[in-house]
């Protein structure tokens, strides 16, 4: 098949970051995204172009297109960082030659993965299994790598439990499977009763509403007994200060998400930072990236596709929505996708 002159893109509106803190809620694309017929973007030394299978959608992709996300949005670029595709023709050198024909796992740049088309650089392709599901491959960078960084840190201390929160997302997900295997015991935080029996059946030991009535002293009580010393935080806000204060010792408060953007974060006794030798950073992937070697990227990466295709872990699909659909269709999918992924589709 001959790639086009053209494709169908979403692509951004605006350059730079945003003076306005609009969270996450996406009600309508159209202040961020066009939806048009652009130039197939041309791939230089090592880099290839992939017609595009799946673009996933991830919290990180919503902030991104509103100038919400560290870093600069690219004006007239098309959007998004994660997708599944063939490579169909390399912009030169010996790692983009050795791509041609072959389906990928990608993040795009600098072209973004909302598109029929979109480049990517050589080194960071993955090349799938042939028994890897093309939603499990879309979708196998950003979590699934987050999944097993995040885990490390967890197996740096002699405790076997640790808390979670946004439990009920695929992410969490996939690390309850993990703690489950390795026999460490994940407290999953969440909204609603009715995603406590799937993450307990994931492999989570505890599950708790943070809604509920008498959550605080279920929460003390959990904590009381399992002695976790990390917390992996998607959401902040006045619900994670709480689970941070009630730990132990010497516990860990990693941030790599702000789900909750309405409530402050405040911390009820800054003094724990001091006399309980607590520590509150962040997480983000890019880093763990550069900072990690070679060989164990290589030894996850091969994990990771294992566990896809042994069916350990499954990407959990909320909807497909075809690029051309997206500013109908998309805006509702997000909002009701709180058990699975939402992907765009060229």
């Amino acid at each position: 098949m001959s790639t086009p002159n053209e494709m169908y893109a979403l692509t951004l509106n605006s350059g730079g970051y945003s003076n306005e803190t609009t969270g996450m809620a996406l009600p309508d694309l159209s202040p961020y995204v066009t939806g048009h017929d652009i130039a197939v973007p041309q791939p230089k030394s090592g880099q290839v172009l992939i017609r595009t299978s799946l673009a996933s959608i991830n919290p990180s992709d919503v902030m991104f297109i509103k100038g919400l996300y560290g870093q600069p949005r690219v004006e007239g670029h098309p959007a998004g960082f994660e997708g599944v595709g063939e490579v169909v023709a390399s912009g030169g050198g010996f790692m983009a030659n050795r791509l041609k024909g072959k389906r990928v796992a990608f993040v795009a740049s600098p072209s973004g993965s909302w598109a029929e088309y979109s480049v990517a650089e050589a080194a960071t392709c993955i090349p799938l299994r042939r028994d890897v599901r093309d939603e499990d491959g879309a979708a196998m960078i950003v979590n699934p790598l987050t999944a097993y960084a995040m885990f490390d840190i967890v197996k740096q201390y002699k405790s076997k439990a640790f808390v979670m929160s946004a439990a009920s997302s695929q992410l969490c997900k996939l690390i309850a499977g993990l703690a489950k295997d390795e026999g460490y015991r994940a407290i999953g935080i969440v909204r609603r009763d009715e995603q406590i029996a799937h993450l307990k059946e994931l492999g989570a030991a505890h599950v708790l509403n943070s809604v509920a009535p008498g959550f605080g002293a279920e929460l003390r009580a959990v904590l009381k007994d399992e002695k976790p010393r990390i917390f992996l935080d998607a959401v902040t806000g006045a619900v994670a200060a709480k689970i941070f204060h009630e730990m132990g010792r010497k516990s860990r408060w990693i941030v790599y998400g702000r789900l909750d953007d309405k409530s402050d974060t405040t911390l009820a006794e800054p003094g724990q930072l001091i006399f309980m030798d607590k520590h509150i950073e962040g997480f983000w992937l890019v880093k763990w990236m550069r900072e990690t070697s070679l060989l164990r990227k290589l030894s996850v990466i091969r994990t990771v596709q294992s566990r896809f295709a042994s069916g350990a872990w499954q990407t959990e699909v909320a909807a497909k929505i075809p690029l051309r659909d997206a500013h109908g269709k998309l805006p509702a999918a997000l909002e009701g996708a709180n058990e699975g992924k939402v992907y765009l589709t060229p």
